[in-house]
């Protein structure tokens, strides 16, 4: 029990954790500026993309750290190389587990449906802390005329332990740096990525 507390709550506290770089980071003389080495290469030719260029400037990423891309504002990101065909592990590893996990109620490749959300919008605006608050305690909207309910996901390793692929790829989709498609290449697993994967995991 003491190890699943540690796997739900680890998600969270790195959320709380980056809040306090983020409030650091919202004022645009303190941002840092996109690494040009971390550039991404978009596919021009890809329709269902959308490029969004105020969320490709605000989301691109200023440094990588074992494999995992940053904004300026200090929360993951994705980055695109190979002319829109090769993304990060985290964006690839995101959308395989979307698909596993989120598509049957918000839709394929984030595009929402009739009882649940567009994520590729919400990720428009919603910051990494709410993101990870929502997917672990879940939400309410009820009016009257509606009642949708995102439940937990708090107990759910398949969720939590990737919680930051779920997230890079989603925001991704809402910059409309990935279209509707499995990405062709991927950057190879971190080394990172494995050991926190056996860590949350309990393997």
């Amino acid at each position: 029990m003491r190890d699943l507390s540690k796997a739900v709550l680890r998600p969270f506290a790195a959320g709380l954790a980056l809040a306090t770089v983020a409030l650091v980071a919202v004022h645009a003389e303190d941002a840092k500026k996109p690494d040009p080495a971390l550039a991404n290469q978009l596919n021009p030719n890809d329709k269902s993309a959308e490029p969004d260029e105020k969320l490709l400037a605000k989301d691109a990423a200023v440094k990588v750290e074992d494999g995992k891309y940053f904004d300026a504002a200090g929360s993951p990101t994705f980055h695109v190389t190979d002319n829109g065909k090769k993304v990060d592990w985290y964006a690839y590893s995101g959308y395989r587990r979307y698909h596993a996990e989120c598509h049957v109620c918000h839709g394929p490749d984030g595009m929402g449906s009739t009882y649940a959300p567009a994520l590729k919008d919400s990720l428009k605006t919603l910051s990494y802390e709410e993101f990870v608050g929502i997917v672990v305690g879940g939400k309410q909207d009820v009016n009257a005329s509606t009642q949708k309910v995102m439940p937990a996901f708090g107990d759910n390793k398949n969720v939590t332990c990737y919680m930051d692929d779920l997230y890079v790829y989603l925001k991704a989709r809402a910059a409309g740096a990935m279209g509707r498609v499995r990405p062709s290449e991927k950057e190879d697993k971190p080394e990172a990525a494995r050991k926190q994967e056996k860590e949350c995991l309990g393997g």
